[in-house]
């Protein structure tokens, strides 16, 4: 989607983190922005603060209540007519081992960062694809690649997303809609969720992971992953055998030990 001058581009968890920066970027872009969040003081504080930038519009949603999903999504069609672009980027994570979930924890994991992104898209995708043209960027996880120690649930949620949102790729290639799909799979963000994280391979900066998002939407970029050596994750995991891969990742990487110090968002 080359041009997002008017497009109604809504995102999800965008009242924070890399979710406001970027719908500042697409605001300055000419675009129109909603704004999902499940914090209406940060809705209210975005809106109030992007609203000098361009035309911007708040929903409360919580994205793992089905009903609330669909009725939210019914008021922005409404409201807006047919969203050019969704960029499901809310997400959470529980940092300790699994054994120390509770089925809470992993029902709310799993709820927001794998079934949400499906539920939010199944509400979007079929106005997409009567206009025959759209996007939708999906903010995995360099954790969708990668297994790692006191996240494991995040993990198995993270690569759920990157499994389906590629194989949505290919059902719109396959029935010839004009429907980008872009599958982000970045390291950790620094915005606070990953507060406490120790890494040899640098904290990614929130505003530089936003404008590459955008310019992969616009370019209509099958994988973004972040940073560059996160292309070649997939290809050691094939060639290496697993304890040589483990050792790379675990001992010389130590990205296994990344969350040792795990505090994440402070309340």
């Amino acid at each position: 989607m080359k041009n997002l001058k008017e497009k109604i581009v809504l995102i999800t968890g965008g009242a924070s983190g890399i979710g406001k920066i970027m719908g500042r970027i697409v605001l300055e872009k000419g675009a129109r922005l909603v704004i999902w969040d499940i914090n209406q003081d940060k809705i209210d504080e975005t809106v109030s603060e992007l609203s000098k930038t361009g035309k911007v519009s708040g929903y409360r949603v919580d994205v793992a209540d089905i009903e609330g999903v669909k009725s939210a999504a019914d008021k922005v069609k409404a409201d807006h007519g047919t969203v050019d672009v969704l960029i499901n980027n809310a997400g959470v994570v529980v940092g300790k081992y699994f054994h120390e979930h509770s089925s809470k924890d992993i029902d709310r994991t799993m709820s927001i960062n794998a079934a949400a992104p499906m539920h939010i898209t199944l509400q979007f995708l079929p106005d997409m694809m009567k206009q025959n043209s759209g996007h939708i960027c999906n903010i995995a996880s360099s954790a969708g690649f990668v297994s790692n120690p006191k996240m494991a649930v995040y993990v198995a949620s993270k690569w759920s997303v990157v499994g389906w949102s590629d194989s949505l790729r290919l059902e719109m290639q396959m029935l010839k809609k004009n429907i980008g799909i872009t599958t982000v799979t970045p390291y950790y963000i620094n915005t606070g969720m990953f507060d406490g994280v120790k890494s040899l391979v640098p904290i990614l900066n929130p505003e530089k992971v936003s404008g590459r998002v955008i310019k992969a939407i616009e370019n209509n970029r099958i994988f973004l992953s972040m940073p560059w050596p996160m292309h070649f994750v997939r290809s050691c995991q094939g060639l290496l055998p697993i304890w040589l891969f483990d050792f790379v990742m675990g001992k010389a990487l130590r990205i296994y030990n990344a969350m040792d110090h795990f505090k994440g968002h402070q309340k």
